[in-house]
C-alpha cells in the first residue's frame, strides 16, 4: 500500500556532506514512522534515524551528531541529512515505513520488525 523511493546517493570524500530524501506515495495515511536503515557489505543491517509522525526524532549513537532525520509531512518527503561523513558510513541506505504506534520508541528500543514498507537503497560511498 505504500511505496518509498530514496535518492541522493554518491561517492563522497571523508568530511563532506550528502541529504538523502525518501519519497513516499500510495496510502501514506497509515504511516505513523519514517527511518533510515543502513547495511554495508558483510555487515547486518543497521537503524541510523528515525521520525514519527509528530515530529519526534532518534538517531543512532554512531550517527548522532553528524545525521539528521526530518519530513515535509505534507509533501510525503523523508529526509537524511548526513553531514561529516566517515569511511564507516559507506553503506547502502534504505529508508522504511512503519504503521504502528510508537513505532519511534520502538526504533530506538531496536525493536524494527514492525517497519514493513522498505525502498530499494541507495548507495552510500565514502572515501578516506
Amino acid at each position: 500500500q505504500v511505496r518509498l523511493v530514496e535518492s541522493g546517493g554518491a561517492s563522497v570524500q571523508s568530511g563532506g556532506s550528502l541529504k538523502l530524501a525518501c519519497s513516499a506515495s500510495g496510502d501514506t495515511a497509515i504511516i505513523y514512522c519514517m527511518a533510515w536503515f543502513r547495511q554495508a557489505p558483510g555487515k547486518e543491517r543497521e537503524g541510523v534515524a528515525v521520525i514519527d509522525n509528530g515530529g519526534a526524532t532518534n538517531a543512532a549513537d554512531s550517527v548522532k551528531g553528524r545525521f539528521y532525520v526530518s519530513q515535509e509531512k505534507a509533501k510525503n518527503i523523508a529526509y537524511l541529512q548526513m553531514n561529516d561523513l566517515k569511511p564507516a558510513d559507506t553503506a547502502m541506505y534504505y529508508c522504511a515505513a512503519s504503521s504502528t504506534p510508537g513505532c519511534g520508541v520502538l526504533f530506538a528500543a531496536g525493536m524494527t520488525e514492525d517497519f514493513e514498507y522498505w525502498g530499494s537503497g541507495t548507495q552510500v560511498t565514502v572515501s578516506s
